[in-house]
């Protein structure tokens, strides 16, 4: 299965924190966290937000953005903030994808914008608008980037609690 990364710079919010925790659990991708963050990990909001899927997460922390990427020397990175040119959903994302996002208050930071602008992407929002919620937003980034790979490993077929889907679909044909 392709390895998919979401990379979350100095997070600030324990609840978007939490949500995008649960994503990466729901989705099987993996969650690195860039330090300092906002928040304590043991925050109540944090573990409220995906308190029953912490044991399917897959979590690295980072002392800082240097640490980051001197421990991931070969992912394919993908920034994504508000100020890019390019929209996410006009790129493909490559095994080993890391998308990348930063604090919920300034983002990423220029200086690493500028030194990558092919690899920025935004997701199109209408004039005046300044920015989705960060979970919000990765959890469409998570579900482009899984798209693009037919969801591998996914469960893509949901059960009904009550009735038999293959059932339901016999009975309707045959009226």
């Amino acid at each position: 299965m392709p390895n998919l990364n979401i990379v979350l710079v100095e997070p600030q919010i324990p609840q978007n924190t939490g949500n995008i925790a649960r994503t990466c659990a729901a989705t099987g991708a993996r969650l690195h966290i860039v330090r300092p963050m906002g928040f304590a990990i043991d925050d109540k909001k944090l573990k409220r937000a995906g308190l029953d899927y912490w044991h399917l997460l897959d979590i690295t922390y980072y002392d800082s953005l240097g640490d980051f990427f001197a421990r991931n020397p070969d992912g394919a990175f993908f920034y994504f903030t508000t100020k890019a040119a390019r929209r996410y959903s006009d790129l493909h994302y490559p095994e080993n994808a890391y998308i990348v996002f930063g604090r919920e208050d300034a983002g990423l930071p220029e200086e690493l914008l500028v030194q990558h602008p092919q690899s920025c992407v935004r997701l199109p929002m209408v004039e005046g608008a300044r920015s989705l919620n960060l979970s919000n937003t990765v959890a469409v980034a998570v579900y482009e980037v899984l798209r693009q790979w037919d969801f591998p490993a996914l469960q893509n077929k949901g059960r009904l609690t009550k009735y038999n889907w293959e059932e339901v679909e016999c009975t309707r044909s045959s009226l």
